[in-house]
Parts: structure tokens; sequence; C-alpha cells
């Protein structure tokens, strides 16, 4: 399956979540997001006649005199369809909600690790994308865009406030960092809830990715957000290490944990994976939720070693490609011929071509269940 093309096929935006990285048995990705508004002009919020025009023409501008500016795609948001702009939600890219502003837009480098969101919550957002656990690229890489940025455009800040932003605990250094982490081990056993005051006193706040899952307070597959709930502790070292910190905490009880639920419940585990694997062999129909946790099986069964001949990047991946709208892009960009009493259901035909893609990534699943 050929990933999306967001720029009608000029080139294609690589899939950053595609790589290898550290830690990706438990860390699928680190993001940093700076935030950023331009002296002189009123918070989004707060827009008067052409400032959002202008603004958007002062980054683009900016953009084009960085380094290397062809490496980069330049969209109003209101140039994108539907289609397009849920793709990119996806991929977190851009927020769900546009909020009406019709000057609103991103920049997104060539690779899919770097973008900026323009007149969201701030004038300008650059965020950075990368495998695994690995807070200082992630760091540098949205760090060395600022500093250039900054040779074209002044950002509102003051001496003791640091960086001006709209949300008040954005304020200092901007910055927030964020890992969406797995932790089938924490959730099945319930102790994941006995870390609330733990990331409470480190300023971290933990949610859900995909929604809430079928166990109480669990996230929809275990997959969670692991995100620093300020940024005024510190500058942009100290926090970053203290939200690495805490995510290599929780990794390690996770391995921990895996540890002991194969000792005292290997049998209920083991019947669990079994039907995840059967459901992915026979089926015809999965819907997203469906397909979330059983990439969050396959996951886990790997890391309890019961699977083999899967990666971790390959699952990583696959969380994205199974989306609802990265599907329907497939379906438009080829033609498939699907079974005549659904061809007529778009809802129906995206179950079956993600079904489909799944049994494709683990056809060649081994392991001692199989």
């Amino acid at each position: 399956m050929s990933d999306f093309e967001p720029d009608s096929g000029k080139r294609q935006i690589d899939s950053w979540f595609a790589h290898p990285g550290p830690e990706t048995d438990v860390v699928l990705s680190t993001r940093v997001r700076l935030a950023r508004n331009l002296a002189s002009f009123p918070f989004p919020g707060r827009f008067k006649s052409d400032d959002g025009e202008r603004i958007q023409s002062i980054v683009f501008d900016s953009f084009v005199h960085a380094s290397n500016p062809e490496n980069y795609l330049f969209m109003p948001i209101n140039h994108l369809d539907d289609l397009r702009e849920r793709i990119f939600v996806e991929r977190g890219v851009i927020e769900p909600l546009r909020d009406g502003n019709s000057t609103s837009g991103f920049v997104i480098r060539s690779d899919g690790r770097v973008s900026c969101t323009i007149n969201g919550i701030d004038h300008v957002r650059l965020a950075s994308f990368v495998p695994g656990l690995d807070g200082e690229s992630a760091f540098r890489l949205c760090h060395d865009l600022d500093e250039e940025l900054q040779n074209s455009m002044q950002f509102a800040a003051s001496y003791d406030a640091g960086f001006l932003t709209s949300q008040i605990k954005d304020c200092g250094s901007g910055m927030k960092i964020s890992c969406r982490v797995h932790l089938p081990a924490l959730s099945f056993s319930g102790k994941l809830s006995g870390f609330s005051s733990y990331f409470d006193s480190n300023h971290v706040v933990i949610k859900d990715c995909f929604g809430a899952g079928n166990i109480p307070s669990s996230s929809l597959g275990f997959f969670y957000q692991i995100s620093s709930a300020v940024s005024g502790n510190g500058n942009e070292i100290d926090q970053l290490a203290s939200l690495v910190s805490v995510v290599k905490h929780i990794s390690e009880n996770e391995r921990r944990e895996n540890e002991t639920i194969l000792e005292s419940h290997q049998t209920e585990i083991r019947d669990r994976l079994f039907r995840t694997y059967a459901k992915i062999k026979f089926a015809s129909l999965i819907e997203l939720r469906e397909a979330v946790e059983i990439i969050s099986d396959i996951k886990w069964g790997k890391n309890l070693g019961f699977f083999s001949n899967v990666s971790d990047e390959e699952l990583c991946a696959l969380l994205y490609r199974i989306q609802d709208a990265s599907i329907q892009y497939v379906m438009e960009s080829k033609k498939f011929n699907f079974p005549s009493d659904i061809a007529e259901n778009e809802k129906l035909k995206v179950e079956h071509l993600r079904t489909l893609m799944l049994q494709e990534a683990f056809e060649d699943l081994k392991g001692e269940l199989l």
C-alpha cells in the first residue's frame, strides 16, 4: 500500500513512523512542539482586518528564505479537500477542528518529520516527529528550525514570561514534549492508575490516543500519550530530561509487568492472542476500533515472545495506515474489486480493505501459537 501524497503526487511525504527508533517495544514515537507568536500582532482569537492573511504570508515567506525551501510543502488549509484534511489530522500535523479560520495553514517538510501550523491556537506551532524515545533528536529538529525562522520573524517574548502564547500554560519555553506509548501489561493488571500521583508530581499528563478502551480506565489498544503539562518549568533541556525520565520509568515498569503477567496469567493471555490471530485470519470486515486492538495484541504478543517476524516499526506504521481517511485515499488512488454485496457501501468497503491490509501485514507472522 502506497503512502499518502498530499500535493497530488508531485512528491511523497515520507512515512517517518515506519522507521526504527530506540525503545520502540514500548515507545512508538516522540513529538516536540514549540508555540510561537509574532510580535505586534494580536493572538488568532482577536484578529482584525487582514491580520491572519499577513501572518500567513510572513510565515510562508520565512520558509521560502529558510535552508532548502524546496523540501517544504506550503498549504493553506482551505485549499485542502475534506479527505486530505482528515489525513493530516490523522497524521497529527493539524488539529481536528478548523474553528472557521480561513487564514490557517501549515508547512510540512518532505520527510514528514517537521511541520508548522499557522493561525491555529497560536500564530506558529512548530512540531517534530521521530520514532521511538528520542527526545534529543526531536528537540534538535524543532530548535534548529525555530532558530532559523527567527532570522526573518520576530516572536513575541518578555524577559519574565519567556515566549508569549495564547494559553498561559504554554508561556515560557513554549515547548510541549509528548511520547506515544504502548502499555498493555500495566493496563491489563490495573497498575497504571497507581502512577497518577507520580505523573502529577512530575507535571506530566497521560491520556488515550484512540479513545477509551474496553477495560475500565484504559485506552483503546492500551496506547497512551504522555505529555508535559506546562512549558514554564525550567529551560527546554530540563523539561526534555524530565519528560524522558518519566517515560523511561514507565517503560521499565511495563517491561517488568510483562514478566509478571507471563507467570500469573499466561493461559489467559495466550487465549487472547490466539483469538486475535483468528480474527485476522478469517475476518472479512474489521472496523477501526477492532483494528487498533488487533495491532496492540500483536505488538504485545511480540514483546511477550509469542510472535515474531514482525517489527515494531511495521506495527507503528499500521496504526496510521488503517485510519479511515488514509484507507479512503488508497481507495481513491487504486482500483479494487470488492465483493458485489458491499460494492456500493463506503463504510463496508473501508472495513474490507482494512482487513486485507492487516492480513497482508501479518501474512508471515510466526510464533508458538501458530
